[in-house]
C-alpha cells in the first residue's frame, strides 16, 4: 500500500520561509512525477509546483521566484522550499505522486498559515 506523507507546515509571518517534505513508502513501481498542490478555504485545489524524474520543473505564476521544488529520488522524496511567504499562501498544501503507470496518490496534507 502507497503511502505519501507531508509535513512542514505550520504558523509563518508574512515575509517568512517554510519547507514542506513529502515522503513515499510502499510503491512497488518507480515514482516519476512529485507534485505539489494547495487549497484554501472557498478555493479549488492548484497545483503551485512539480518536478519530473530528471529534475524538470514546473511552477503556478503566483509563486514563480518564491518557491523551489526539488527530491531526493534515492529517498522517494520531496521538498517544497517556501519564501517570502505572503498571507494568500495561506492554504492546505497536498502532496501528489505518479508512479510510471501513472497512478496517482495523494498525501493528507499539511496546513501553511500566513499571519502576522
Amino acid at each position: 500500500q502507497v503511502q505519501v506523507v507531508e509535513s512542514g507546515g505550520g504558523l509563518v509571518q508574512p515575509g517568512g520561509s517554510l519547507r514542506l517534505s513529502c515522503v513515499v513508502s510502499g510503491s512497488r513501481f518507480a515514482i516519476t512525477t512529485m507534485e505539489w498542490y494547495r487549497q484554501a478555504p472557498g478555493k479549488q485545489r492548484e497545483r503551485v509546483a512539480a518536478i519530473t524524474t530528471e529534475g524538470n520543473t514546473h511552477y503556478a505564476d503566483s509563486v514563480k521566484g518564491r518557491f523551489t521544488i526539488s527530491r531526493d529520488n534515492a529517498k522517494d522524496t520531496v521538498y517544497l522550499q517556501m519564501n517570502d511567504l505572503k498571507p494568500e499562501d495561506t492554504a492546505v498544501y497536498y502532496c501528489r505522486v505518479q508512479d510510471f503507470r501513472d497512478f496517482g496518490y495523494w498525501g493528507q496534507g499539511t496546513q501553511v498559515n500566513v499571519s502576522s
